[in-house]
C-alpha cells in the first residue's frame, strides 16, 4: 500500500483548489466545508489543470474547456468531459492529509471535524 502525507489540513483554504506534486503525481486537493477530497490534477479531456479551475460546490470546472467533474466521485458531470478523473482515499491524522494511492475515494470523504472528535 502506498500512503503519503501530502499536506496539512490548515494548508487548505475552503473552496480554493491546491495543486500538490508528489512521487511523480500531480494532484488537486480540495476542502469543502469540513471535507477533504483529492483527485488527479490533469483533466481527462485536455491539457487543463483542475487545480486552476473554479470550484462550485462539489464540481470543479476545468480551466481549459470548462468541462466539470464531481470531486467526490471523479464523475464527469459537465461536457465536453466524458471520462472520469481518478479520485484517492483520504485520511486525516493529527492535521495531516494522508492519501492512499492504491485506493479510490469512497462515497463519503473524511470530515475535518471528525478528527477533532465533533
Amino acid at each position: 500500500m502506498s500512503r503519503d502525507v501530502i499536506c496539512q489540513v490548515d494548508d487548505l483554504a475552503p473552496g480554493e483548489p491546491l495543486k500538490i506534486e508528489i512521487g511523480g503525481r500531480e494532484l488537486a486537493v480540495f476542502r469543502v466545508a469540513d471535507e477533504v477530497y483529492v483527485i488527479d490534477d490533469q483533466c481527462t479531456h485536455g491539457p487543463g489543470s483542475l487545480s486552476e479551475g473554479e470550484l462550485d460546490g462539489y464540481v470543479i470546472e476545468c480551466d481549459f474547456h470548462q468541462g466539470g467533474f464531481d470531486i467526490r466521485t471523479g464523475e464527469a458531470v459537465i461536457p465536453p468531459c466524458m471520462v472520469p478523473v481518478r479520485t484517492y482515499a483520504v485520511e486525516l491524522v493529527d492535521g495531516a492529509v494522508i492519501v492512499d494511492f492504491d485506493q479510490a475515494a469512497v462515497a463519503c470523504a473524511n470530515k475535518v471535524r471528525a478528527e477533532a472528535g465533533a
